[in-house]
């Protein structure tokens, strides 16, 4: 219990770091409007698919592909704008094996097979944390006008 609040803890502070390293203008792009519908669509895509860790992980590979797909995608179409580079380490702080959020609770389900409820509780909390954090970046980013 212990070692998992503080795993969210440290967790948060480090997301909170890069958003606020990001205070530089030169590491922040335009708004764009498809970047935050990613954003927001991958996250309810991924809690809802996170709900399911309780049943076998076989019955839902297919699903689990999929979304690592558009996650890629997303990270990808972010990596590619300039002046992008806070929101680009997000996702990839989001989805490496090796963090402890999204990327993570996915490898675990699939070699643990199935996976507790608190656990997945739990698990969701971080990772719903992390897409606020991107979705917030993106939301608050300045639309600029543009001049012809």
């Amino acid at each position: 219990m212990i070692e998992r609040m503080t795993h969210r803890y440290l967790v948060f502070w480090e997301l909170l770091l890069v958003t606020l390293a990001g205070g530089c203008s030169s590491l922040i792009a335009e708004y764009d409007q498809v970047s935050y519908q990613q954003a927001v669509s991958l996250k309810v895509e991924s809690l809802a698919l996170m709900d399911k860790a309780v049943e076998p992980y076989s019955n839902h590979q297919a699903s689990v592909d999929a979304l690592l797909l558009n996650l890629e995608k997303a990270y990808e179409y972010d990596k590619g704008r300039p002046k992008n580079e806070v929101v680009t380490r997000q996702w990839e702080i989001l989805k490496d094996p090796n963090r402890r959020l999204l990327g993570y609770f996915l490898q675990r389900w699939r070699d643990e097979k199935q996976l507790s409820e608190a656990y997945v509780v739990g698990q969701k909390k971080s990772v719903s944390l992390a897409y606020d954090q991107i979705i917030g970046l993106l939301s608050g980013q300045i639309k600029r006008e543009k001049v012809e």
